[in-house]
C-alpha cells in the first residue's frame, strides 16, 4: 500500500527550479535511504514530503488524501520529520524536549517518555539540560522525541550526523526494529553510501532529479554513482558475500 506518493513534483527556490518533475512513491513499511551529493534536493525532497514546503506544480498525497488538506495535529499524527539542523540554546532538560513528541495526542500514543529515552540511550540524563550536551547527544534527544510523536512515516534529514559509528548503528537497528514492530515506512537521509546497504531501498538523486531507486545491489552501479558523486566509485564483495563501496581509485596519482 502506498502512503507517501509524489507525482511530478516540482519546486523552486526563487525563480530557479530545483526539484524537477519528481515521482516517487514510498510504501507501508518501507526502509528507504535517499543519497545524493551535497545540494543534490535531499532536504528539499524531505521537507516537501512532510508539507513544509509547497510544490510549485504535482501532487503530494498521504495515505490518499492530498498533503495539503490535513493540518496541525492532524498531520503530525502520520508523518513526523526531523531536520539536519538542530539547533536549541533553551533551558530544557532532556525528559521536557522527548515529551514534546506528545502534542498531537489528548491521549498519549503507546510508546512511554522513558522507554523512548531509553531507546536512544539518554535515559541516565533524562534530567539534564539539552544545552549541556554534546552535538551527538543533542541529535538523539530529537530522534527520541519523534519516535515518542509515532507517526506512521519518519522523514529522518542526516540523523547519523555527528553520531559515533556505535550509535550509528544503534540508531539503524532501533529504527528497524520499530519498522518491524509497528510498520512505520522510514525515509533518511544519507551520506555514507555504505550504511545504504543496511537499507532495502535507495533513492538516488541528483540536481533535484531521481537517477535510480531499488535495493542497494541493485542501484549501485559505478557509472550512476559516479555520476550522482562526480568519483570513481566501485562496488567490491567481502569473502562473506557482502558488498562494499571502495574510493581508493581516487587517491591515486
Amino acid at each position: 500500500m502506498e502512503i507517501l506518493d509524489l507525482c511530478n513534483v516540482s519546486f523552486s527556490y526563487n525563480r530557479s527550479e530545483f526539484i524537477k518533475g519528481l515521482s516517487v512513491s514510498i510504501g507501508s513499511g518501507e526502509f528507504v535511504a535517499l543519497l545524493g551529493a551535497n545540494g543534490s534536493g535531499k532536504s528539499t525532497i524531505l521537507k516537501l514530503s512532510a508539507g513544509i514546503l509547497k510544490p510549485r506544480s504535482g501532487e503530494i498525497n498521504l495515505w490518499g488524501k492530498p498533503l495539503h488538506l490535513y493540518h496541525g495535529k492532524e498531520r503530525a499524527k502520520l508523518i513526523s520529520y526531523l531536520p539536519q539542523m538542530l539547533d536549541i540554546n533553551l533551558p530544557f532538560t532532556v525528559k521536557e524536549l522527548v515529551n514534546m513528541g506528545r502534542y498531537p495526542y489528548d491521549i498519549p500514543p503507546d510508546l512511554s517518555l522513558e522507554e523512548a529515552m531509553e531507546m536512544v540511550g539518554l535515559i541516565e540524563k533524562a534530567d539534564s539540560l539539552v544545552t549541556e550536551l554534546s552535538g551527538g547527544e543533542r541529535r538523539r534527544v530529537f530522534i527520541a522525541m519523534t519516535l515518542l510523536q509515532g507517526a506512521g512515516i519518519l522523514l529522518l534529514d542526516e540523523p547519523l550526523a555527528n553520531l559515533d559509528i556505535k550509535y550509528q548503528i544503534e540508531l539503524i537497528r532501533l529504527l528497524k526494529g520499530l519498522r518491524d514492530k509497528k510498520g512505520i515506512s522510514i525515509i533518511m537521509a544519507l551520506h555514507d553510501i555504505n550504511m545504504a546497504f543496511y537499507f532495502e531501498k535507495v533513492l538516488l538523486v541528483k540536481s533535484g532529479k531521481m537517477l535510480g531507486m531499488g535495493s542497494p545491489e541493485s542501484v549501485f552501479k559505478g557509472d550512476i554513482l559516479k555520476e550522482v558523486f562526480d568519483i570513481n566509485i566501485e562496488i567490491r564483495r567481502q569473502d562473506s558475500g557482502e558488498l562494499f563501496i571502495s574510493h581508493k581509485n581516487n587517491f591515486l596519482l
